[in-house]
């Protein structure tokens, strides 16, 4: 498994675990219908061991992805390009680590080219990947900052994710639209507050309605 050492991020695979069968899931499964306090062989009850694991295998397939290997192929011809590349709006829906219920946002990614690119789509693939493993918020924003540094090795890069927590709107201070927001900025991005601001105003600008 591809490491962090300096912040111990996770940023190959998942850790190297032994999960337990499709059956023991199930089971797990139907344990918690009855702490819910319903009963597991209920008609309409049935089939939701089966349903929830599968759902599970799609919430969580990040663990089974390296986003490094995402980043992977690049092209070195940029024809002496060498401003801000930006993606934003990146939508992206994660699962809180603390509770294991959903947080829903958007990611807005830019790094300085040095001598390479990468294609966009693999970016928002980054932020995918990332998304579909238990998290936080805040450590997500520092793994996606991580894993560009680490691959295209730009002269800077900066990270904003800003989302909705259902575990505090649907339990707890039950307070609804609360928007949380991380970012991250490393070299230039960084050490210059003017490049810093130049970011956030390309992000919070509207972009229209584009079509092709």
């Amino acid at each position: 498994m591809n490491q962090d050492k300096k912040s111990n991020l996770q940023l190959g695979k998942g850790p190297d675990i032994e999960r337990p069968s499709h059956e023991e899931a199930k089971q797990a499964v139907r344990t918690l219908i009855r702490w819910a306090g319903d009963d597991p062989d209920r008609e309409g009850l049935l089939d939701t061991p089966k349903r929830v694991t599968k759902a599970y295998r799609e919430f969580f397939k990040g663990y089974e992805e390296c986003p490094l290997d995402a980043l992977s192929r690049t092209f070195d011809d940029v024809g002496g390009y060498d401003d801000i590349v930006l993606l934003k709006d990146i939508e992206f829906n994660s699962h809180c680590e603390h509770h294991m219920v959903p947080f829903i946002g958007k990611a807005h990614i830019a790094y300085l080219p040095t001598n390479k690119v990468v294609g966009i789509s693999k970016l928002a693939r980054v932020v995918d990947i990332f998304a579909k493993r238990l998290q936080t918020q805040e450590t997500m924003t520092a793994q996606i900052a991580q894993s560009i540094c680490e691959k295209l090795q730009p002269r800077g890069a900066a990270v904003f994710l800003e989302a909705v927590h259902q575990c505090m709107s649907l339990r707890g201070v039950k307070k609804n639209n609360v928007a949380t927001i991380t970012m991250q900025f490393t070299g230039e991005f960084k050490e210059n507050p003017a490049m810093q601001a130049r970011f956030m105003e390309l992000v919070r600008t509207p972009t229209g309605g584009y079509s092709l």
